[in-house]
């Protein structure tokens, strides 16, 4: 077999078949997609290739027409690494493909028609895989020969493929382990997803526990005599789960996909104790005949009328106005900090609300021990599928720790449920938890060998907890931690509130600065943690505290503060990378900005969001985006760079955000030589590995620029113009037209002569005294507090 994958074929172009098209893409690989020929064609358009192809065409090209920000793509461009045509005349494109993936209608026949023609012209060693969620892999494969057996495997991806981090991988009892072993590196490595490994039943694992967890709250709904908004309020944020919680999700899977689930799970599933669950009530089976089927119908179990959203009541088929639920057990939940935290205190309420999650948990105690041996080989597997498939922060067993093994057991009893061996022996032999920290590395109950193991991580992971354990962390403050990474590299990882940049990381980076440059047997510095997201940006509640209270001399020496820390990160003498993920706004962006080099996760939300606060960015960011966008226009070349100062306040002034690395490299807040990895365990490790090879390839301390030329008042008359015109056109509001000006006289360089050079320290002070004249405006206020409050920005 090869001992690498370097062009995939997917075979099948609905929603995920041209899904797993364009995150192939995305990871760099060429891509065949295919599909059949449109049945209902005539004979003239039989004659047009185009019309042949249409099915796949036509979704890769929707795929690029999505919006954000459910884009299947990275970027456009990276649709033109799919080559699509048609079953008929192109299956001819599989005989040079590493993998084949097969993405077509869940009917075995079909299917096995399908694998039939693969067999046929596919390479050797080529491995042939089916996305199935429901058919089992010895149907599919008998009587094919042995090596196409031992070629082949199911790869269970999770919609949508470019988001949901979940593969499945499951192998059939002739599956070749080195094939496994290499589809899952490739999963990994390549397309960054988080590998687990199933067995060849029904729904596997993540749909197996989902699904059935699913159709239970619909019983426990009617049961507890709760409404749609307020089981939504209990599984969401507070049961550690996402905001859509479970009719939300509902909504935007399609009550018709849903109740498809259901029946075929129920088909598939006829020795489940719990199979009856899987018959919908009536009134579910009435929204999906009568049209209700959620976002795609714009009518679910929630709906809009005019502005106000509506709940469905299921009892009397009508809906009603969402009135925010007010349960104890919940509230308290969403104040508790970890994942951990919200779980005891939802389960410690004496509320209804308390009641039902009680119900739910209990159920997925007995449910995934009773069936652990059926579906996965350990508790690991279990927990990575749930929170990688299903969005949930910590697995069933995670949450059973959370609780207390022994209370949980408690509970069982008293439920009248089964209580399962594995929680017994955890109890009995082990140390009453199914994981436990040893040595600063975490283990988990191996149920079969009966004690614990270390957690399996790929040799590339550094865990940066477990490095503090074991004592590598050198210095810290409430905000921010210097550790040891080893090697003679440091990472400076920030732990304040949502990363947010406050006084104590910007003490910290200079500090970090001054041990790193100060002793030879240090290389550099990663700046990186493992957070929800790299940083939101600066500390806005501060900001607005400072602002009101006319603290004005301590926020000029707060802008000051980041100012210097982001220019001292560029000018280091020692090389500085950054590992951004997730959200990288406003000051996150600056400092990322700062650093030598990037190594981003293939998902970063990056931009400079300041003007939705009031203000614009002045912790260098207008300056370094200029400084990138100019970069490679020398200072001696005759060209009209204006179009480069217009790009960057068009970024600036509209608040641009990336939706993806790929994106952040084409607004130019990524450059050339920067990484973009997919897979967010391997982040830290690329990053320390930048640093060594800077290092060692005899890295030397950048100079300032010399080419910032900028148009002065020339160019912000121009700027001015433009505002004007969007103002008349009710396009932006006058203030904005105020905030674009402030805007743009930095850009331009403020008061100078047109096309004069200037330093980046003229930019720095343009920056701080804008955002100084702006931060004590009502209306900017007004803006901080609505982000406060709302979450939403204010348009005033």
């Amino acid at each position: 077999m090869p001992t690498s994958i370097r062009k995939v074929a997917v075979l099948g172009a609905g929603t995920m078949g041209s899904g797993i098209a364009a995150h192939v893409a995305n990871a760099g690989l060429p891509c065949v997609l295919l599909d059949i020929v449109p049945p209902k064609l005539s004979d003239e358009e039989r004659k047009d290739k185009a019309n042949r192809d249409r099915f796949a065409a036509g979704a890769i090209q929707k795929a690029v027409k999505a919006k954000p920000p459910m884009l299947p793509f990275y970027t456009s461009r990276f649709s033109r690494r799919v080559t699509t045509g048609n079953f008929d005349d192109d299956f001819g494109l599989l005989a040079d493909c590493d993998l084949i993936i097969e993405a077509i209608v869940e009917d075995l026949a079909i299917k096995r028609t399908l694998f039939a023609r693969v067999a046929e012209v596919r390479k050797p060693g080529a491995v042939v895989a089916s996305n199935t969620s429901g058919i089992s892999i010895a149907s599919i494969v008998e009587g094919f020969d042995e090596e196409f057996r031992k070629h082949f495997l199911v790869t269970h991806f999770f919609n949508p493929p470019r988001f949901m981090r979940l593969l499945e991988l499951v192998p059939g009892k002739d599956t070749d382990p080195a094939v496994v072993a290499a589809v899952a590196e490739f999963g990994s490595s390549v397309l960054g997803k988080g590998i687990v490994y199933g067995k060849d039943t029904p729904n596997f694992i993540a749909n197996r526990i989902g699904v059935m967890g699913m159709a239970k709250i619909f019983r426990l709904m009617a049961e507890h005599g709760l409404t749609v908004e307020e089981v939504d309020a209990i599984t969401g944020p507070a049961m550690a789960r996402p905001k859509s919680a479970t009719f939300g999700t509902a909504d935007l899977v399609g009550l018709d996909v849903l109740d498809h689930i259901f029946k075929n799970s129920y088909e598939v599933l006829p020795d489940d104790e719990t199979r009856d669950l899987l018959v919908a009530p009536e009134w579910f089976t009435t929204m999906v005949k009568g049209g209700a089927l959620g976002r795609k119908s714009k009518k679910g179990f929630y709906t809009k009328q005019g502005e106000d959203k509506l709940y469905l009541d299921y009892t009397t088929g009508e809906y009603k106005k969402c009135v925010k639920p007010k349960l104890a057990s919940v509230g308290a939940a969403k104040k508790a900090e970890t994942p951990a935290d919200k779980i005891r205190a939802l389960h410690a309420g004496d509320d209804k609300g308390s009641a039902f999650a009680w119900a739910l948990t209990e159920g997925l105690f007995w449910y995934v021990g009773r069936h652990l041996d059926e579906i996965a080989d350990d508790i690991v597997n279990i927990d990575n599928a749930m929170k990688w498939g299903y969005n949930w922060e910590i697995g069933p067993f995670e949450i059973w720790d959370a609780i207390g093994v022994a209370r949980g057991i408690e509970r069982l009893k008293t439920a009248g449920l089964e209580v399962p061996k594995v929680a017994l022996d955890v109890v009995e032999l082990g140390y009453g938890s199914f994981y436990v920290e040893l040595e600063g590395r975490r283990y988990f109950w191996n149920h079969k060998a009966k004690k614990y193991e270390p957690l399996p991580l790929k040799p590339t992971v550094v865990n940066l907890a477990g490095l503090k354990a074991r004592g590598q962390e050198l210095k810290r403050n409430d905000s921010a931690s210097l550790i040891d990474l080893g090697d003679g590299v440091l990472c400076l990882e920030f732990h304040s509130k949502m990363n947010a940049i406050d006084d104590d990381i910007i003490r910290l980076m200079h500090e970090s600065l001054d041990l790193v440059e100060s002793r030879n047997d240090y290389a550099g510095l990663v700046l990186g943690n493992q957070g929800e997201n790299f940083s939101v940006g600066a500390n806005l509640f501060m900001i607005l505290m400072y602002a009101r209270q006319k603290k004005f001399d301590d926020l000029t020496m707060a802008v000051r503060g980041l100012q210097s820390a982001t220019h001292r990160l560029r000018y280091s003498s020692k090389p500085v990378v950054a590992a951004p993920f997730g959200m990288v706004l406003g000051g996150g962006c600056e400092v990322c900005m700062g650093a030598d080099a990037i190594c981003a996760h293939s998902e970063l939300y990056m931009g400079l969001v300041e003007l939705g606060a009031g203000v614009i960015p002045a912790g260098g960011g207008c300056k370094n985006l200029l400084v990138r966008w100019l970069e490679h226009v020398p200072a001696e070349m005759a060209i009209d760079r204006f179009p480069y100062v217009q790009k960057v306040f068009e970024l600036i002034g509209m608040a641009t955000v990336s939706f993806s690395a790929d994106m952040a490299r084409d607004y130019k807040f990524l450059r050339l030589h920067d990484r973009v990895v997919l897979d967010k365990d391997d982040q830290l490790a690329e990053a320390k590995k930048m640093v060594l090879g800077m290092y060692a390839g005899g890295y030397r301390q950048p100079q300032p620029v010399d080419n910032l030329i900028l148009p002065g008042r020339d160019g912000l008359a121009t700027i001015q113009m433009g505002l004007y015109n969007m103002n008349l056109g009710k396009f932006v509001t006058d203030y904005e037209v105020k905030l674009g000006m402030k805007l743009g006289n930095v850009l331009t360089g403020g008061d100078i002569q047109p096309w004069s050079a200037v330093t980046e320290q003229h930019i720095l002070d343009l920056e701080c005294e804008a955002f100084m004249s702006l931060v004590g405006e009502p209306k900017t206020q007004e803006r901080m507090q609505s982000l406060l409050m709302s979450g939403k920005p204010l348009r005033n």
